[in-house]
């Protein structure tokens, strides 16, 4: 079970699924998800180039039949390492029937853009689990039309995007009944993009093929009910640690008597560390404090990259010979 990059044509030959969307599939929570993977390697999935973790269909079959397992009440460290042959063999043993696999209604897609919605229309090959119900021209035709039902993911082509049309796309995210949001662009920026993100909505760069599309929206349809209930920080991973316990304790030990901010900002980073790794061993099988402990554990964790940036400005203050707060 290595991971690695997956190239972008075997992406388009395999279905791959975000955490979100295999908690939903599995019924484990995202954060215990991550626990198994980091103390018992129960998956390596594959990351796309911004780090997002990405789940195989095998993967996704594995987790399920270990959850089975684990309901039972095997620890996860014995079977975490079982490829699917010898799962498959230890549930018939116990008498466990695998899974009936479920049937999902088809992903009612609706469009918002002259060109995107003429492609579709024109080119075809949506997959039959994804339904194309209307294509709008404009924004304007949209909203003027009110809708008899609500599709399931609503996909906004944006040649350009920036942070004032955020607004506009929230407007057209509730008129379409708060469907999930794909919004498919050509030029934006950082800030804009992680603002989207923020809000619960997703972009992809075009151009976009009509499978990528197609996967996509599927994608969202399967992570919709879980990630309703869930913070979008949750599907981030939290920022990582810019000092180690070590280095903070040689900062505070080297700091400069004329000024204790540094050693004060050490203390504080230590404690939020702390309670970091507490938050993130939590191992409890009650999915509602997992999502209690990991919505605490990412909060914590920015908490602390803030604390971390306030001591690097205060270093740099006091290497140039500034900040004399404790001086008479």
């Amino acid at each position: 079970m290595e991971g690695r990059l997956t190239t972008h044509d075997e992406q388009v030959e395999e279905q791959r699924f975000r955490i979100g969307s295999v908690s939903q599939l599995t019924g484990v929570p995202a954060e215990t998800l991550r626990v198994w993977e980091r103390r018992y390697a129960v998956a390596n999935p594959a990351r796309s180039r911004s780090g997002v973790r990405l789940y195989s269909t095998a993967d996704v079959a594995r987790l399920t039949l270990i959850k089975r397992l684990v309901d039972r009440g095997d620890a996860i460290g014995s079977v975490a390492h079982l490829d699917l042959g010898q799962l498959r063999e230890r549930l018939h043993q116990t008498g466990l029937l695998e899974p009936v696999p479920v049937a999902h209604p088809p992903c009612r897609l609706m469009v918002i853009g002259a060109a995107l919605g003429e492609r579709l229309r024109l080119e075809g090959g949506l997959p039959e689990e994804v339904v194309l119900e209307r294509a709008f021209e404009s924004t304007m035709a949209f909203l003027a039309e009110p809708l008899a039902a609500c599709p399931d993911v609503l996909v906004v082509e944006q040649p350009t995007l920036h942070l004032d049309q955020l607004d506009d796309l929230q407007r057209l995210r509730a008129h379409a009944g708060g469907a999930r949001t794909l919004v498919v662009y050509v030029f934006s920026n950082g800030a804009t993009l992680n603002r989207l993100e923020a809000l619960g909505m997703t972009a992809r760069r075009a151009p976009v093929s009509t499978a990528e599309l197609a996967r996509s929206c599927l994608s969202l349809q399967l992570g919709a009910g879980l990630q309703a209930s869930l913070d979008p920080e949750l599907e981030r991973d939290p920022p990582p640690r810019r000092y180690s316990d070590a280095e903070l304790i040689e900062i505070a030990a080297a700091s400069r008597t004329r000024c204790e901010c540094p050693r004060h900002l050490v203390d504080l980073i230590l404690a939020l560390a702390a309670f970091e790794r507490y938050g993130a061993e939590c191992e409890s099988r009650s999915s509602e404090n997992v999502l209690l402990h990991a919505s605490l554990y990412r909060s914590t964790a920015r908490a602390r990259a803030i604390l971390e940036d306030a001591l690097a400005r205060t270093l740099s203050l006091l290497a140039r010979g500034g900040c004399d707060c404790d001086k008479d």
